[in-house]
Order: C-alpha cells, then structure tokens, then sequence
C-alpha cells in the first residue's frame, strides 16, 4: 500500500490528449460512438494495470487526470463513479482516489489488478480460465450434489427462464449469478466455488464497461443451455454436465466476440 502520490517518474504514462482524441476520432470513424466516461473508465484501469497498483495505492486527482486526459473533471467523476461500483477504485473525501482494497478488487495480489477488462486478449483468457474450474465444477457436482442443492439449481434455472421470458434483465442476470454459484456449491470444493466467484466478477468488470446490460442473440440459448447442465447434474452424468458446461461457455464467449466486432465495425 502506497498512501503518497507517484512522482512523475515512477507512474505509469496515461494517454496524451492526442492520442485520447485519436482513439475517440478512431471509434467514431468506424461507427462506434463511445460515451467518454468510458473511454476514461478504461483509461484508468489502463493506468491501475500497467503501474501495477496495489490496494490503498494512491491515484492522480480528478482535476489532474482530466488535465492529463483533455476531457473534464465531470466526465472524469463519471467514470470514477463507474469503477467505485465495480470496486476498482475508491474515493475519499479529502484524501483523494485510490485503488480499491475491499473485496471487489478480487484479490488484487493473485489476479484483480492484473486483469484489464478492455483487452480482449484479458477476455479470451478469463473464458479459458473459466471452462477449465466451471467444467470440473459442474463434473463433481453431478456426483456430490445433494437434494437441497439440486434444487438451488433447479430454482435458479427457472428465475433465469421467467427473467428472459418476461424480458426482466435484472431478474435474468441474478439468476444467472444464482445457478453458477449453485453449481459450484454443489461440487463441494471450496476451492473452485472460490475460483469461479473470482472470474465471474472479473468478467462483470468487462461486462460492466462498453457491454450494456440487455437480452443478446444468445440469451434463450443460455437458459437451454442452464437447464442441460442441470438435467446432466440431476441425473448423475458427469461427463454430460461437464460437456454440456464447456458448450455454454464456449457459445458465450462467441457471443462477446460478436459484440466486441459490433462495437468496433459497426
């Protein structure tokens, strides 16, 4: 932990103003308007992860990165606002900004400081990370499951139907969190639950920044895909539930591909 500010030597370089409006310019050229608290949001992690901050590390001020950054100090509060809900960073009135020490920094020394939720390359590996524990999670609770917790998943793939049925994306994206969190439960390892937690917050931070909440393509996919990964545990098919796992995750990665092309051809 780092309470005084970094000298200008020893910080990481946040993007000139030059280049910031070369990027935004680059966007709005292919058709990708991008509101600029959140070209600044990851700016600002761009920072946290290349200096390798740590929890309680200090960052510049809001005056100052908007300075640094040619934009202003309400867009700067707008992104701040963003990664505080994300627990990134934390503001303290009269002390300044810092990188964020409580638990949605995700263990920060293991992987959470690391992780840049923009970089697709961060992305395509988080979903690799993800398949290898949620695949042997869902293999061990279709041996292990005990009848509470077969019906913890079995709730949670209904909430997730009524959600997307009723166009509750709220509803859905709980139930959601539900069923992952039921599964991994019901493996029994709380070493893996520990594990899947981690990388489903990570992936809500890169979710959480240019990927709005809404129903894609593949959201009805995703509650058949739920209720074959529970059929799997409930009948005791290991290999089945783990497969069937592999499948979703794989289709939600390629859906995020989608959306990363959209976003930046248009």
């Amino acid at each position: 932990m780092n309470d005084t500010p970094l000298t200008e030597a020893d910080a990481p370089v946040l993007p000139s103003p030059v280049e910031t409006a070369a990027a935004t310019r680059s966007d709005e050229a292919r058709g990708a308007y991008r509101p600029g608290y959140e070209i600044v949001a990851e700016q600002i992690l761009d920072y946290i992860a290349q200096g390798r901050l740590v929890p309680g590390d200090r960052l510049p001020t809001e005056n100052d990165l908007a300075k640094t950054l040619n934009t202003s100090r309400a867009v700067v509060r707008e992104a701040v606002k963003i990664l505080s809900a994300l627990g990134r960073v934390r503001a303290h009135k009269g002390r300044g900004l810092f990188v964020a020490d409580d638990e949605g920094m995700l263990v920060t020394s293991r992987w959470g400081g690391f992780f840049r939720p923009v970089d697709i390359d961060h992305v395509l590996m988080l979903f690799e990370f993800r398949r290898v524990q949620e695949m042997a999670a869902s293999s061990l609770a279709a041996t292990r499951a005990t009848p509470a917790e077969l019906r913890a998943i079995e709730v949670a793939v209904q909430q997730c139907r009524h959600g997307f049925v009723h166009r509750q994306i709220d509803e859905f994206n709980q139930a959601d969190e539900d069923f992952h969190a039921a599964v991994t439960a019901a493996s029994h390892n709380a070493f893996l639950a520990s594990a899947v937690r981690d990388a489903r917050r990570l992936q809500r931070q890169s979710s959480a920044i240019g990927i709005h909440d809404t129903f894609g393509e593949g959201t009805g996919r995703a509650v058949e895909e739920h209720e074959a990964i529970y059929r799997a545990i409930r009948d005791g098919r290991p290999d089945e539930a783990a497969e069937a796992t592999a499948a979703h995750l794989n289709r939600t990665l390629e859906d995020y591909r989608r959306e990363i092309q959209r976003r930046l051809f248009g």
